[in-house]
């Protein structure tokens, strides 16, 4: 990824802290010889610099993925920038955004009991604090055959690539004019940006 110096992100708890709240990645290899991506959530653990995740079994990625160098990408917000909002008009439109690249060898999980915990620990995560589904209380069974439906791996990182695009390369009078006219939008994106430049600032 193209990381000009003043957009580089190398502070690893913001890192693992994004991944955590962006857990939706999408996930790259080359598959018989042509690119392929999946869209689907990964599971950071930070002891093994890790990602766990799952394949659908008929998704057909996964059959040449093992031990590949691979790339998975998670976004976050990102938003136009208008030059009109700027103090001059000698100014072109941008994007502003948050993107992490990591990079790393897949292997297979055949383990039950590590696919039983990193399922588990997926829907801990997203199921709301107040929901009563929980993966502990479904018959076993009914998870073994449903389990048979998936392909389980892990990713152990080799690389990482941050980069949060906000603004930085501008005046901080200018920064302050793109967060004005970015908190008056009613896009979620948009307020999100601005919320990170203001932290920058």
């Amino acid at each position: 990824m193209y990381i000009p110096k003043h957009f580089n992100i190398d502070e690893e708890e913001v890192i693992y802290d994004f991944i955590e709240k962006h857990g939706f990645a999408t996930l790259f290899s080359q598959h018989k010889g042509e690119p392929c991506a999946t869209h689907l959530p990964l599971m950071f653990n930070k002891s093994e610099n890790a990602l766990y995740g799952h394949f659908a079994r008929e998704n057909g990625q996964w059959k040449d993925i093992e031990k590949q160098q691979v790339l998975a990408v998670f976004q976050g917000p990102h938003c136009y920038i208008s030059p009109t909002w700027y103090e001059t008009t000698k100014a072109v439109p941008t994007w502003n955004y948050v993107s992490i690249h990591l990079y790393g060898k897949v292997e297979f999980v055949e383990d039950r009991k590590v696919i039983f915990d990193s399922l588990n620990d997926l829907v801990t995560k997203y199921e709301t604090p107040d929901s009563t589904y929980n993966l502990n209380d479904i018959e076993p069974s009914f998870i073994a055959g449903m389990s048979k439906g998936i392909v389980a791996f892990r990713i152990k990182i080799t690389k990482v690539e941050a980069k949060a695009k906000l603004s930085q390369n501008h005046s901080e009078e200018r920064q302050k004019l793109i967060i004005k006219h970015l908190e008056k939008a009613s896009q979620q994106d948009n307020v999100q940006i601005a919320s990170l430049m203001k932290k920058n600032l």
